[in-house]
């Protein structure tokens, strides 16, 4: 067989399949991110526990520290260096979209559903990478 063809039939599409969630996952954490830190997409009045919850990340500057880690996994992603550790990243960082969104503003759960689809076409190719984090010891 010549070099770079597969002998698994659709592997090339899975492979991508792969690159372009891995792309489109780390757009979302760029621009999503950076808007953490620069705020420039637009947000509507918010109300109640999401009002209040988002005061005090804002005011707090924790924000800021949440898109630097988000901008920072997705760069990863975009240039496709270190992916294993954008994945380990990412992954409390979509737990905690997920349950913002579950608990507080599940209108906003459908992006977050999607990212986390995105997240698990990228991370279980590599999946074997994080066996040793399942090993008791």
């Amino acid at each position: 067989m010549s070099r770079g063809v597969s002998r698994r039939p659709g592997a090339s599409l899975v492979k991508i399949a792969v690159t372009i969630s891995r792309i489109l996952l780390g757009i979302i954490f760029v621009v999503f991110g950076a808007n953490l830190v620069v705020s420039f997409i637009p947000t509507p009045p918010l109300t109640g526990f999401v009002a209040d919850f988002t005061n005090v990340i804002m005011q707090s500057h924790y924000a800021m520290f949440l898109g630097a880690v988000q901008v920072f996994a997705g760069v990863l992603l975009l240039v496709n260096r270190y992916v294993p550790l954008a994945i380990v990243i990412l992954a409390p960082v979509l737990a905690n979209i997920l349950v913002f969104h579950l608990t507080m503003q599940p209108i906003g759960l459908p992006p977050g559903i999607l990212a986390t689809i995105l997240w698990f076409v990228v991370a279980w190719p590599i999946r074997s990478r994080f066996a040793p984090l399942f090993t008791a010891q």
